[in-house]
């Protein structure tokens, strides 16, 4: 077991690390919508905006861990509010494309720094 840490994506705001590999899996922290270079503060824009950044963290986090987002599992997304259903997943879809990994989504009272978008994977080395 080692973990993950990559500068193309924001480092962990707590005791935790961006992922953690264990033999040919990596379990993802959940990404929120921070900008890689260390600011904390989160992406003030809207749903679609924190998606695409929330995604492309992930994405980043993966590729750091020898995996990539045509080898996610499973993924989990914590909405703020469960009507950004639609946009986030049209964007979504355009990062995933053909591969459908299993996926939850869940609605929850608040999300770390407000962020409207929280998404952690599963995925295979």
């Amino acid at each position: 077991m080692r973990p993950v840490h990559t500068d193309k994506a924001p480092a962990a705001i707590g005791p935790y690390s961006q992922a953690m590999r264990v033999d040919s899996f990596i379990f993802t922290s959940g990404q929120i919508a921070l900008k890689p270079d260390g600011g904390e503060e989160i992406l003030s824009q809207g749903i679609e905006a924190q998606t695409e950044q929330v995604l492309q963290n992930l994405k980043n986090v993966l590729e750091a861990a020898g995996s990539g987002l045509d080898k996610v599992i499973k993924t989990t997304i914590f909405l703020a509010d469960m009507e950004d259903f639609g946009i986030v997943n049209s964007i979504y879809a355009q990062y995933f494309q053909d591969h459908r990994p299993a996926r939850s989504t869940v609605a929850v009272k608040t999300l770390p720094k407000n962020a409207l978008v929280e998404i952690e994977a599963i995925a295979k080395v």
